[in-house]
């Protein structure tokens, strides 16, 4: 009888450390489907200065003789994100940074700096793996959710509600965890997974950031664009985009 119990005390051990580790990973790639013809800008709108698809890769660049004027963005006219698993890969000049934008809205207005503006929420781009300056956090472009500007950074998993973030006391990846994940200089692959208020952002497969949005200005749906910052020259290239519609 003793052996029985022994065998079942281990069982409930180890159980939970194989739980916690499958949910740092992304789930399972299916039915997705392509934004991105690897060809051409077909289904998507931006500054053709700036964007074009060079060796099968949307390729987007500012120079000192071709700045961007604000913030600009390339939106994809082909969907919107509401519930989604969205997919793609991405590598980016240490110059400056850029962003995936999702559940935003495309600005128009005359007082706009270009043509191309978009606000909303902003999965962050950058060619560094040292928090907490790294491609993972959210960004409130544009001020579109009440100004909140780095609304959850890497790590954290985190409820915004009652004005203010609440944080939990265990980050979902380390410091060092993530610098040994990120490819500086390379290609990384970007998963972002929005269920109703609930976003969850992965980083080569791994979860990097947990967020629930409590607050009434949470942004449930909206486009999906692609970044160039205005400042110093940059590009920022990203390939693979696809998405599946949650139900």
């Amino acid at each position: 009888m003793a052996r029985v119990l022994t065998v079942f005390s281990l069982f409930f051990v180890v159980a939970p450390c194989v739980v916690a580790d499958d949910a740092k990973s992304a789930p399972a790639e299916t039915g997705m489907t392509s934004l991105f013809n690897g060809k051409d800008l077909s289904g998507w709108d931006g500054d053709t200065r700036l964007w074009k698809v060079e060796n099968g890769v949307i390729h987007g660049e500012t120079t000192a003789e071709i700045p961007a004027k604000g913030n600009t963005f390339l939106i994809c006219q082909d969907t919107k994100t509401k519930d989604f698993d969205l997919r793609l890969s991405f590598r980016c000049s240490a110059s400056n940074n850029s962003g995936i934008q999702y559940r935003s809205k495309h600005i128009t207005s005359d007082k706009a700096r270009n043509k191309w503006v978009v606000q909303g929420y902003q999965h962050e781009i950058r060619n560094e793996n040292t928090l907490p300056n790294v491609s993972g956090f959210i960004y409130d472009e544009g001020g579109s959710t009440g100004k909140r500007g780095r609304i959850i950074l890497v790590g954290q998993k985190g409820e915004w509600k009652g004005d203010k973030l609440e944080v939990s006391d265990e980050p979902v990846i380390t410091a060092e965890e993530y610098a040994k994940l990120f490819k500086v200089d390379e290609w990384n692959e970007v998963t972002i997974i929005a269920k109703g208020r609930h976003i969850r952002h992965y980083m080569n497969g791994r979860l990097v950031m947990d967020f629930t949005d409590s607050e009434e200005r949470a942004l449930t749906e909206g486009i999906l664009a692609l970044q160039l910052h205005a400042g110093k020259p940059m590009f920022a290239e990203f390939k693979d985009i696809r998405i599946k519609h949650l139900k």
